[in-house]
């Protein structure tokens, strides 16, 4: 679960908060008054830095008297998933703007062994967004990327006492759902 710095901005502004007043509703133990406007402020900027809890969230969407659906964005990320980020990145790019019912049904039947990572990154996202009780037939794919992770180097005995390098290579999905109406 990640704040829309976006959404957070124009619901206070449209709401009259300030965000003095939303440091006040996010403090907590660990989270004390200069830390919970550090926080709020990256919030606002798209940062996710601390973290933002449930819990944050829900009291963020309390002090502006709106749901805690309107606020975030329900991610999920898959590391280390094994597969090349340029093959991956076509599924990527397939689902992104698509409802989660009819990505889910293009991953399913999708021949490509990287399908298998993408949707269980936007399967554990939808469970999130469950969780959160969020209206799941409104979900649509906000944010479908991957990043290259860690390369695995390995050689393959060549003859006349060569090697060829194989670089094994990984990625991290991230998928993030939202509910739009």
């Amino acid at each position: 679960m990640r704040i829309r710095g976006d959404k957070l901005k124009q619901l206070a502004r449209d709401k009259g908060v300030g965000v003095d007043q939303l440091a006040l509703a996010v403090e907590r133990k660990g989270l004390s008054d200069e830390r919970a406007l550090s926080a709020v402020h990256n919030w606002m900027r798209g940062s996710d830095h601390p973290r933002c809890t449930p819990q944050d969230a829900e009291k963020l969407a309390v002090a502006l008297e709106s749901s805690v659906n309107d606020l975030v964005r329900f991610t999920n990320v898959a590391r280390f998933q094994r597969g090349s980020p340029r093959k991956v990145a076509l599924l990527t790019d397939l689902i992104r703007g698509k409802r989660v019912d009819e990505a889910l049904n293009l991953l399913t039947f999708n021949t490509k062994r990287a399908a298998i990572g993408v949707r269980k990154a936007l399967s554990a996202a939808i469970a999130d967004a469950e969780r959160a009780e969020a209206d799941v037939t409104a979900l649509v794919v906000a944010d479908a990327r991957v990043d290259s992770g860690p390369v695995i180097k390995r050689f393959q005995p060549k003859d006349r006492g060569r090697a060829h390098p194989i670089k094994k290579k990984m990625s991290h999905i991230t998928v993030g759902v939202e509910e739009r109406t």
